[in-house]
């Protein structure tokens, strides 16, 4: 299969980890593309961030389409416009916290979040919210490590991460941790097999659900919620989207 992993900022150095990170877990069939958009913040650590990105976000959902994916990756732990790529794609689309959280639920009763900015602790609640999640989440912590950072992690970053989890564990009775940002993906062995616990990364999560779907045929459900947009008019910079 092939699967369309989209990283919504404009890094380039985040779109290679996050290609690595999902190609080290994909069955040997299944093609990785990894994308960016073209245009949008060059992080996702705000509201207006994601709201940004997710009207560039859209375009790479259709450039997708066109190319005919079998599924949709998200790769940005706020899960930014997940909603209407579903309402865009009829293929998988997949949020990596949503992937995550799924995953967490699977192996312990009790997981925390570690993430980057405080900024972000909101939009982590809200999707714990959204998806049901609330109640086994033990905790979420901020590291404040800009997301940026992330790209070249020091000794001083990963000790902050690092304490930050293991508070998690110790203070907060987490059994099991999931990252809460892409950029963290290349961390999960090491932090793993320093806190002797499970260590989930979004983007490995999300890969695997997607060819768990594929094989089992499933695709979006276009009926109710995510059918697809009426089409309409749309002007100035959006004028390519309009329809009629």
């Amino acid at each position: 299969m092939r699967i369309q992993v989209i990283n919504p900022n404009t890094s380039q150095g985040m779109t290679d980890k996050i290609a690595t990170a999902a190609k080290a877990v994909a069955l040997s069939n299944t093609t990785i593309i990894a994308t960016q958009p073209q245009h949008g913040p060059s992080t996702v650590e705000s509201a207006f961030d994601e709201i940004i990105a997710s009207a560039a976000l859209m375009d790479e959902i259709q450039t997708g389409i066109e190319h005919d994916v079998d599924a949709h990756i998200i790769a940005c732990f706020g899960d930014p416009g997940l909603d209407a790529a579903r309402e865009l794609s009829s293929v998988p689309v997949i949020g990596i916290a949503e992937a995550a959280f799924h995953m967490a639920s699977l192996i312990t009763r009790r997981f925390s979040v570690v993430t980057t900015m405080s900024s972000t602790l909101p939009t982590a609640h809200h999707l714990l919210d959204r998806y049901g999640f609330s109640q086994m989440c033990a905790s979420v912590r901020a590291t404040d490590i800009p997301v940026k950072e992330l790209e070249s992690m020091t000794s001083t970053l990963y000790s902050a991460l690092y304490h930050e989890c293991l508070l998690a564990i110790n203070d907060d009775g987490a059994e099991a941790i999931v990252l809460g940002c892409a950029g963290m993906a290349d961390l999960v062995a090491r932090l793993s097999s320093a806190l002797n616990v499970p260590v989930i990364d979004g983007v490995a999560a999300a890969v695997k659900l997607a060819e768990s779907l594929d094989q089992l045929g499933l695709r979006t459900a276009k009926s109710g919620f995510y059918a697809a947009p009426k089409p309409k008019a749309f002007v100035g910079r959006y004028q390519h989207w309009s329809k009629e």
